[in-house]
């Protein structure tokens, strides 16, 4: 099998790499995030590189691109630490597009195309534990449109959104599978309580009375389920951006600080710990890969495959983030250094769209025939 990247994508991850070194050191992120996170602005650039249209489809102004090439540009975010909602607005949301009346995504695709409008996924209800099909939020005909009554928990960049993609019942109970639509609401009819992540980003909580809604359509799990998957691809490959540039932060430290007359990587037991992370680091990478290549296949093999990805991510995540603070000593904890961000965003990306206990759970859920991973 041909693992080598296409010189098209090379030059994209080229692209990023390039604007990221340029233009978001950092002191840029560092100041943002002491601001309150707010994170339009970045995402602006991002959409002038073309990268918010990535998997528009070329009909409505996007590139047309697929898993491989967003895991490529996540990745680069990862390195860089880039604190906007890319995975959300520019992969998930389009992807749950995909599915609305022509007028709908010719009404919307566009300008999410052309960065003009920040649309995001409002998934998350209390009680749910990342579970797509418990949705309480319900939706009422009212004519010709659709109105939504319901709270969503934890939407990233919720302020700064012109617009949501809510799950909301039009019937059954709470727990069922089917009875889901999907809509659209602009952020005009939410009630937003906003506040800074632990990551230096924003999320809010949505409150919806009679909220005037349009139908994207009345049968949303399988989307919902497409879509995070899409999402937890691209958050595994932002994950192994993360990690690789925290282990290189961490080796540089090792080499210039000095303790006893000699510098940390002159130790072999920090040496040995330092093989350790590293061995974590490439399996979580290998597994990304795997993530972004099973997206194409059937739901059950896909969910199954990105629900194995995401296991192995968590560990890798927990386990590099926790090593690589550790041999920072005192000073990896502290505001000013890189390091602390990155093992903060690390923190945090561990609990999107499902923690590794949840994706544990979904692995087990999808082997009851087998006895491991590799039948």
């Amino acid at each position: 099998m041909d693992f080598d990247f296409t010189d098209d994508q090379e030059s994209l991850r080229d692209a990023v790499r390039r604007w990221v070194d340029k233009g978001f050191a950092f002191e840029r992120r560092h100041a943002l995030a002491k601001a309150g996170g707010a994170t339009r602005g970045v995402y602006a650039e991002l959409a002038e590189l073309g990268l918010a249209g990535l998997v528009v489809p070329e009909a409505h102004g996007g590139l047309g691109q697929g898993p491989v090439d967003a895991m490529v540009v996540c990745e680069e975010l990862g390195r860089g630490l880039v604190n906007a909602p890319y995975t959300e607005a520019a992969l998930m949301s389009p992807t749950l597009l995909s599915a609305a009346p022509a007028a709908l995504q010719a009404d919307w695709l566009p300008r999410i195309a052309a960065g003009e409008v920040l649309v995001v996924p409002a998934l998350q209800e209390r009680g749910a534990r990342y579970r797509l099909q418990h949705v309480r939020t319900r939706a009422t005909a009212d004519g010709d449109g659709w109105r939504i009554d319901g709270d969503k928990l934890v939407v990233p960049a919720a302020d700064e959104a012109d617009a949501y993609l809510v799950p909301a019942r039009t019937g059954g109970a709470d727990d069922d599978a089917a009875g889901i639509g999907l809509f659209l609401v602009e952020a005009a009819a939410a009630r937003v309580v906003a506040y800074a992540t632990q990551d230096g980003a924003r999320a809010g909580d949505l409150s919806f009375t009679a909220a005037a809604a349009r139908l994207i359509t009345t049968d949303a799990l399988p989307l919902l389920e497409a879509a995070v998957d899409a999402g937890l691809a691209a958050q595994c490959a932002e994950a192994v951006g993360l990690m690789d540039r925290l282990v290189a932060i961490t080796v540089e430290y090792m080499n210039t600080r000095k303790q006893f007359g000699a510098t940390l990587a002159s130790f072999q037991a920090l040496r040995h710990r330092v093989a350790d992370v590293k061995m974590q680091l490439e399996l979580g990478r290998s597994m990304s890969y795997y993530a972004s290549l099973k997206l194409g296949e059937p739901p059950a093999q896909r969910r199954r495959a990105v629900a194995q990805a995401r296991v192995q991510l968590g560990h890798s995540m927990r386990f590099v983030g926790q090593q690589c603070i550790q041999l920072h000593g005192g000073i990896g904890c502290t505001d000013a250094v890189a390091a602390s961000h990155y093992f903060k965003r690390l923190t945090v990306l561990e609990m999107c769209l499902g923690d590794t206990l949840h994706h544990l759970g979904e692995v087990s859920a999808r082997m009851q025939d087998t006895a491991g991973v590799f039948a």
